[in-house]
C-alpha cells in the first residue's frame, strides 16, 4: 500500500521559494482526506439504508401472502358445516382363536353442560341427579354456579340415558358422539382382555386407549386399522368351562380364589387363563390404593402372582437326575428322616417307609428323598437346570402384569436352599410358570414359551433341556401319580391323565415363616397321557374341603377334583376320544360335582 504524505515534498519546496507557510499545506491535505472518508461512509450508510429496506419490504410481502392465502382457504370441515373429530377412536377387534369376537367398538354418548345458558341452575342438576344416581345434585348445582363455562356430566350414556336427558328440554345440555370398547362376554377373559380407558378427550370423540392386559400390551396395533383384528389363542367357549368349574371349586372348596391354565405343550398357545375373583372389563374396577394387591380382583392369579407351588417341582428334580445319569428310575435311596440342616429339617408329612426308588419318591411325594437326590446334584447345577427350564426367568407372555411377576429365589443357593427348591419350598413362581415348565417335561424336552397369540412365532425353533427319553420316562412317572399316588381322584374312566400335586404352607408376610392352617394348592395334569398334548395347571389359595369330619387341605382333596371335572368337559370340545384300551377305575372319595 502507498501512502500520500500529508506534508507533499513537491509543495513544500515550492511553498518555502515563494515565502509561505508549509503548514498551511498540511492542514488543506487533512481537510482534503477528511472529506473523502465522510463522503465514503456516508455512500456506505446509504447502501446499508437501502438492504435494510429491502428485506423489510420482502418480508412483509411474503406475510401478507400468506394472510392472503389463509384468509381465503376454506376447511373442508367448516365447508360442510360440520366440525371434524381431531382424536381417532377407532379401535380393532380382539378375537378367540376360532374368530369369536371378545373386544369391540360401539357408538354411545357424553353429556355435557353450558352451565351460562341454562335456565334454572339447581333444576337441571336436580333433574341429572335423578336420571344419573351417581351425582351429587348439590355439587352439580355449585359446579354450575362457580363461574364455569363447561362442565362434565358423563363421559359415556347408553340410548335409553340420552333420550331421558334429551327429554328434559333443558338448553344447555349437549351431546358429543363418542365410540367406547364393548365386552361381549362379560366376565369371560377378563385378565386377558384387560379393558381400555379414555385417553384425551372432546366433545365430539375420545381417544381410546388400553388399560390393562392385550388391550394395553396390543395397543399400537389395535388402533392401526391396517393391521386388522388381533387374533388370540384362546377358545372362548373352553375358557368358559374352565372360568365356571373354577368357581364352584372355589366356592365348594372355601378358597379364597383360585386360577386355572390349560396350555398346548407342543405351541405354547394359551387355550385358556383364569384367575378368580375377576371383574367385568365393561365396568372395570380401580385399582386399590392401600392393602394387599392380591385381593382385588384386578390381580391375575394366573401370570402375575407367584407363590411357593409346593411338590409340583419334584418332577423336575426327577428329570435331572435322569438326564445327567445321577439315578435311575430304579435307583433306591434312604428316605429316613427327618434331614438336619443346622436349626432347620426336613420331614415328610407322613411316614412312607425307610427305602425308595426314585420313582417311588416322586408318585408318594417324599420330601426327604427329593431333598437327598437334589444334594446329589448340587446347588449350582440344580440352579442351571431350572434356569434352562425357564423357572428363574419372566415367562414372556404378552401380558404386561406378567412383567411383574419376576420368580423369587434365594439370595443366597446354599445346601439348605438345594434341599428345599427340590420339593418348591423357598423359591415362588408364577402358575404359568409351572405350566411351561411342564409342557418341556411331557413334550419331549423342548422349551416352549407360553403366548396368547395363535400365530405366534416364538416357538419355531424351540431349545432342546432335555432328552426325549428322559420325557417318556417322567411321562410314566406322571401318569402312575395319578393311578397310585397322590393324585389318586384324578383318575378317570375314559381319559388317561399323567400329574403332580403340590401342598404348600402360605408364607405369613406380617411375619417371617409361613401360616399354621392356610396353604396354597396346585394340580398339574397332562392329557392325554398316550400322546400328551395339553398342561393343565389348578391352584387354590387357602383352600378346604369341610364336607367330611375332618376337614382337608391338601391338593389331592382340594385342586385334583376341580381339575378332573375341568377336564371331563373339555375333553370332547378339544377333540380328545375317550380312551376304551384303558383299565376301569372308581372315583373314590369324588369331593365334587360342578355340573350345572
Amino acid at each position: 500500500m502507498i501512502r500520500s504524505p500529508l506534508r507533499p515534498l513537491i509543495r513544500i519546496l515550492a511553498a518555502r521559494e515563494n515565502g509561505l507557510n508549509p503548514d498551511l499545506i498540511e492542514s488543506e491535505e487533512r481537510v482534503k482526506r477528511l472529506t473523502k472518508k465522510i463522503i465514503l461512509e456516508k455512500n456506505r450508510a446509504g447502501q446499508r439504508i437501502a438492504l435494510l429496506m429491502f428485506m423489510f419490504t420482502v418480508a412483509f410481502s411474503l406475510i401478507g401472502i400468506k394472510m392472503f392465502v389463509l384468509a381465503s382457504y376454506v376447511p373442508p370441515h367448516l365447508a360442510t358445516g360440520t366440525k371434524k373429530d381431531t382424536l381417532d377412536n377407532n379401535r380393532n377387534k380382539i378375537t378367540d382363536r376360532n374368530g369369536i369376537v371378545l373386544a369391540t367398538n360401539i357408538k354411545t354418548f357424553s353429556v355435557y353442560v353450558h352451565p351460562h345458558e341454562l335456565i334454572d341452575k339447581r333444576k337441571v342438576a336436580i333433574s341429572l341427579s335423578t336420571i344419573f344416581p351417581s351425582l351429587d345434585s348439590e355439587k352439580v348445582t355449585r359446579m354450575f354456579s362457580d363461574g364455569r363455562k363447561f362442565v362434565w356430566i358423563k363421559k359415556r350414556v347408553s340410548p335409553e340415558e340420552k333420550d331421558k336427558v334429551k327429554n328434559l328440554g333443558e338448553p344447555g345440555v349437549y351431546f358429543g358422539p363418542r365410540e367406547t370398547r364393548l365386552y361381549p362376554n362379560g366376565r369371560f377373559a377378563a385378565h386377558i382382555l384387560g379393558g381400555t380407558t379414555f385417553g384425551r378427550e372432546g366433545v365430539n370423540s375420545a381417544e381410546l386407549i388400553g388399560q390393562a392386559g392385550v388391550e394395553l400390551s396390543y395397543n399400537n396395533h389395535l388402533i392401526d386399522s391396517e393391521n386388522g383384528d388381533l387374533n388370540l389363542s384362546i377358545d372362548l367357549p373352553i375358557q368358559g368351562i374352565i372360568e365356571k368349574v373354577l368357581a364352584g371349586g372355589v366356592k365348594i372348596m372355601n378358597a379364597r380364589g383360585g386360577s386355572a391354565i390349560l396350555m398346548d405343550v407342543h405351541s405354547g398357545q394359551l387355550i385358556a387363563l383364569a384367575s378368580l375373583p375377576d371383574f367385568d372389563p365393561n365396568a372395570r374396577p380401580s385399582l386399590p390404593r392401600h392393602g394387599d394387591p392380591s385381593v382385588s380382583p384386578l390381580f391375575n392369579r394366573a401370570a402375575q402372582g407367584i407363590y411357593e407351588l409346593g411338590s409340583t417341582f419334584k418332577i423336575f428334580t426327577a428329570a435331572q437326575v435322569l438326564e445327567d445319569g445321577i439315578a435311575s428310575i430304579d435307583t433306591i435311596l434312604d428316605i429316613r428322616g427327618p434331614l438336619y440342616f443346622g436349626k432347620y429339617k426336613i420331614r415328610d408329612h407322613h411316614y412312607l417307609g425307610e427305602k425308595l426308588t426314585v420313582e417311588e419318591i416322586m408318585v408318594k411325594s417324599s420330601n426327604i428323598g427329593t431333598a437327598r437326590l437334589a444334594a446329589m446334584i448340587g446347588a449350582e447345577r440344580q440352579r442351571q437346570f431350572l434356569q434352562k427350564l425357564g423357572l428363574l426367568d419372566l415367562t414372556g407372555v404378552e401380558l404386561p402384569e406378567a412383567s411383574r411377576a419376576k420368580p423369587q429365589i434365594p439370595k443366597k443357593w446354599s445346601k439348605l436352599s438345594t434341599a428345599t427348591i427340590s420339593y418348591g419350598h423357598g423359591i415362588s413362581v408364577s402358575p404359568l410358570h409351572i405350566a411351561m415348565a411342564y409342557s418341556t417335561i411331557v413334550n419331549g424336552g423342548k422349551k416352549i414359551l407360553p403366548t396368547l397369540l395363535k400365530n405366534s412365532e416364538k416357538n419355531i425353533s424351540p431349545e432342546t433341556v432335555f432328552s426325549n427319553d428322559t420325557s417318556v420316562k417322567l411321562q410314566a412317572i406322571l401318569k402312575k401319580v395319578v393311578l397310585s399316588g397322590t393324585a389318586r381322584n384324578a383318575a378317570l374312566d375314559d381319559y388317561s391323565i399323567g400329574g403332580k400335586t403340590g401342598t404348600a404352607d402360605k408364607v405369613n408376610f406380617s411375619k417371617p415363616g409361613y401360616h399354621d392352617d392356610k396353604v396354597i394348592t396346585t394340580f398339574v395334569a397332562t392329557f392325554p397321557m398316550e400322546r400328551p398334548q395339553y398342561v393343565l395347571v389348578v391352584t387354590l389359595d387357602e383352600p378346604e374341603d369341610r364336607s367330611i369330619d375332618k376337614p382337608m387341605r391338601t391338593a389331592g382333596w382340594t385342586a385334583v377334583p376341580v381339575a378332573t371335572e375341568i377336564i371331563m368337559r373339555i375333553a370332547p370340545i378339544l377333540g380328545i376320544e375317550p380312551n376304551t384300551m384303558v383299565d376301569k377305575f372308581n372315583i373314590k372319595n369324588s369331593l365334587v360335582n360342578i355340573r350345572n
